[in-house]
């Protein structure tokens, strides 16, 4: 398991309280995935409006990514971390840390996109 409360980089650059709130703003993004989806199959909106899913799904997928990665991935590309409180951030001083965070963060973005692709192909082609 990942600590909670040490950097580690490329692998852990929030705490608690941070995580808590990414993990908080995946199920927003997932209710609001849904309730979208719901609305667009409800109201009869042809299968290619079914993929604005797309942006809400890949939110959806930024936050719980970084939720259980411990790691954030604007912190990652902005060389920052927090284990303290909400906003308050410390800077990572070494490049070669740097560049292993801004690594990571890409890679929750990529597949954060992906997942929303995903999900955003799915709605379209399930049948309503």
């Amino acid at each position: 398991m990942q600590s909670l409360n040490k950097y580690i980089p490329g692998t852990c650059n929030i705490g608690k309280e941070e995580i808590r709130k990414r993990r908080q703003s995946g199920w927003t993004g997932l209710i609001i995935t849904i309730i979208i989806y719901v609305f667009l199959a409800y109201a009869g909106a042809p299968p290619i409006w079914r993929l604005v899913v797309f942006v809400p799904a890949t939110l959806a997928a930024v936050g719980f990514l970084q939720a259980y990665m411990h790691f954030c991935a604007y912190f990652g590309s902005v060389g920052v971390f927090n284990f303290g409180e909400v906003g308050k951030t410390d800077t990572v001083e070494q490049a070669e840390f740097r560049k292993i965070d801004r690594k990571k963060a890409i890679e929750i973005v990529a597949s954060s996109i992906l997942i929303g692709a995903a999900v955003a192909i799915a709605a379209y082609f399930l049948p309503v």
